[in-house]
């Protein structure tokens, strides 16, 4: 049962616009990385204090994702998408102006918030135009963040050489105005109050097959998602530094990077199309157990050419789990709450990934190599596809052919 507006030609249209907006609004998140190098030269930082900048965005990326998920529920998403644009492009502003590195933090902290809602808000809004198809719609989106990431670098690669880095960021600045502000408004129109009632009928559903609260399960949800990507985060995080300690040199360890973000990309799409098939904690619990798979390959696998093929290996496990975890929460909770909900489990997510950058640091400090910091990735990984196999155990076995 569903309503004529989902899975429509409208759905479809908003989808591909959703997906350029997307690919916009997430290149905030990339930029640092791309002038790290130059804002260390400029303010004669040290590399730990040249990464705070970083730290700071993907903090504020964190929080963004919940809080600008709240709003998308009780504004919509295209007065959300002004708001943030228009931060985006204060922060950029406001960090070409930056005296100092902590002051440039700042400004990172505001951007991250301002980026966040390319991935989470957005990704919460497609799910209500989709029933059948909300598998690759959403995959689709979320994928909007790996292509900004592979996009943007080569395009503002001649405008840092050139012009420096502040010129990078009053471009970005730009572009994000002119591009999310007039694409957003695209999307004023509401989902049907029928369609949300369809849906919050099937969620109820599925959640009495569960027997736990949608607050419980989202707090469940949040556990697992700090276990999930902080075992995503050993090689996504220190594939280069990993390849520098191999002798192998930065390049090699970028080219592994890419390789992972390419597989990424086709994993979530490949990803959407199996949960339209087998539902969202099925498809989390195969992505999840390959992950696993795919870090146990790195413990003997240390040779260049073999590194290559267990990190885009990697990419092609671990891309769909992120996004599967949006379709865990519609499929068991109300639409109305679908931004609060989905924003929340994306922030921990994200937490995990910081908290996994910084402990495979740690464990490499103490220990002098990686071994052990892959092995507690898989630990942690563990931790995930326990709790994905209770879900899927208190799930009243069903054929899945209208999701929530």
């Amino acid at each position: 049962m569903s309503h004529p507006i989902h899975d429509s030609r409208y759905s479809w249209l908003r989808l591909l616009i959703t997906l350029g907006i997307a690919m916009v609004a997430n290149v905030g998140m990339w930029a640092v990385i791309v002038v790290m190098p130059a804002v260390e030269a400029q303010f004669g930082a040290s590399r730990a204090e040249a990464s705070l900048p970083y730290v700071l965005s993907m903090i504020g990326f964190a929080l963004g994702n919940m809080w600008l998920g709240q709003m998308v529920d009780r504004l919509g998403v295209t007065k959300a998408l002004i708001g943030a644009a228009v931060l985006s492009a204060v922060s950029y502003l406001l960090a070409t102006m930056a005296p100092n590195i902590m002051l440039l933090s700042a400004a990172h902290l505001l951007l991250g918030l301002g980026t966040s809602i390319g991935f989470g808000p957005l990704i919460a809004d497609i799910s209500h135009w989709f029933m059948r198809r909300r598998g690759i719609a959403v995959a689709l989106v979320a994928s909007g963040n790996y292509l900004s990431g592979a996009i943007w670098p080569t395009l503002l690669s001649g405008i840092l050489a050139r012009d420096g880095w502040q010129q990078v960021y009053l471009t970005l600045a730009v572009i994000t105005l002119v591009v999310v502000i007039p694409m957003s408004l695209l999307l004023r129109r509401q989902v049907p109050v029928e369609a949300h009632s369809t849906a919050a009928a099937n969620a109820q559903l599925n959640a009495r097959s569960v027997g736990i609260s949608p607050r419980a399960l989202q707090y469940i949800l949040g556990l697992a998602g700090i276990g999930c990507c902080v075992a995503m985060s050993m090689p996504q995080v220190h594939i280069v530094s990993y390849c520098v300690g191999l002798g192998y040199g930065p390049a090699v360890g970028a080219e592994m990077l890419s390789l992972m973000l390419l597989g990424g990309v086709v994993s979530r799409v490949i990803s959407g199309l199996v949960a339209d098939k087998l539902g969202g904690v099925m498809t989390l619990l195969i992505g999840s157990v390959l992950q696993c798979i795919a870090l146990f390959l790195f413990l003997p696998y240390n040779g260049m050419a073999s590194l290559y093929v267990v990190s885009l290996l990697f990419g092609l496990a671990q891309g769909g789990i992120v996004p599967s975890y949006a379709l865990v929460v519609r499929e068991y909770m109300p639409p109305q709450e679908a931004g609060a909900r989905v924003g929340f489990v994306m922030m921990m997510t994200i937490m995990g990934m910081a908290l996994g950058g910084w402990m495979s640091g740690w464990i490499y400090d103490v220990t002098g190599n990686y071994q052990l910091a892959f092995i507690n990735g898989i630990l942690w990984n563990g931790l995930n596809i326990a709790i994905l196999l209770v879900l899927l155990h208190r799930s009243r076995p069903r054929r899945q052919e209208v999701l929530a």
